[in-house]
């Protein structure tokens, strides 16, 4: 079976984040209102691949009941540990697996994987195949248009393409570009004209400045060949980003609660910073009168029931 071949057209996927789509936030999301598709965090294979670090991977590639269907998202540069890394993802849940070559993080990028896959196309291509040959899942890419030029995108998409990605997810910026300047939406023409005549079998989904699924249905009409729609911060603005709905104080609240509650029973299976989760405050924390206030508060928290204590739940 293909996953990709059973979504709606147009899909709705959560886009991976590190340390933000861990299976905690997952189980939000799909109680807010879930997408079509989940992706899970980041997972270095090489970690997988060494007796030392496969314990951290495993967690990282924990799902949650609610996660299906959820694509594995995995990144490094050794195509050995690619390999390794697939062989075990079908047995762990997974409907897919996904290639990050397309992350900014300085540290990743040191250690030659996500975006800087870029430069080094051949090895991107090898660590592909020898993903495809270690499992039946489809393997997907997701990737940037380039690592510092907008017109890097023409030879490196034909790479990967050339391959027949199960999908290819493009987030329309460089590398270089960061999130600091609005995505690219009016290549997306050309995009679809290049998956068309080199892999037309590929699914193709556009990420990168998608606040919602009312914005990414605008864009669909305007660009019916797109097969699907990733939302990445626009998740930080509204959990209920993936519906029509438009969640209440009192909503909010509940789904902070949610989240301290997993939370708290996660953290007696694994050790999980109880500082991780400060980030996730200003989701729920936020857009009413005295949400400033209340938000200061629980970020001077230092458990989960101080923090229920000051939001009352």
């Amino acid at each position: 079976m293909n996953i990709w071949q059973d979504l709606p057209k147009p899909f709705f996927a959560l886009a991976p984040m590190e340390g933000v789509t861990d299976i905690l936030f997952r189980q939000i999301i799909a109680t807010a209102g879930r997408p079509d598709l989940f992706f899970t965090e980041f997972t270095n294979v090489s970690s997988y691949a060494s007796e030392k670090g496969r314990a951290n991977a495993l967690m990282r590639l924990e799902v949650a009941p609610t996660d299906s269907p959820i694509i594995a998202q995995i990144w490094g540069k050794n195509p050995e540990h690619f390999s390794k890394t697939c062989q075990v993802l079908a047995s762990l849940g997974f409907s897919g697996v996904d290639l990050n070559f397309g992350c900014p993080d300085k540290h990743v990028n040191k250690a030659g994987g996500g975006a800087a896959m870029i430069r080094t196309p051949e090895l991107a291509v090898e660590c592909f195949k020898n993903a495809q040959r270690s499992t039946e899942l489809p393997v997907s890419i997701k990737t940037r248009l380039g690592w510092s030029n907008v017109e890097e995108y023409k030879d490196w998409l034909i790479t990967l393409l050339e391959e027949h990605p199960a999908a290819l997810t493009l987030h329309l910026r460089t590398r270089k570009e960061m999130s600091k300047v609005p995505a690219h939406f009016e290549l997306i023409p050309e995009i679809i004209r290049l998956r068309g005549s080199v892999s037309p079998e590929t699914k193709l989904v556009i990420n990168g400045d998608i606040k919602d699924r009312a914005h990414a249905l605008i864009l669909h009409r305007e660009y019916p060949d797109i097969d699907g729609f990733m939302i990445g911060r626009g998740v930080f603005q509204n959990p209920y980003c993936f519906t029509d709905h438009v969640g209440s104080r009192k909503e909010f609240m509940n789904l902070l609660k949610l989240h301290l509650d997993l939370y708290k029973k996660q953290s007696k299976k694994y050790y999980i910073s109880y500082e991780s989760l400060k980030h996730y405050f200003k989701i729920y924390v936020n857009n009413f009168p005295g949400a400033k206030e209340i938000r200061t508060k629980l970020m001077e928290t230092h458990s989960v029931d101080e923090a229920r204590e000051i939001i009352g739940l």
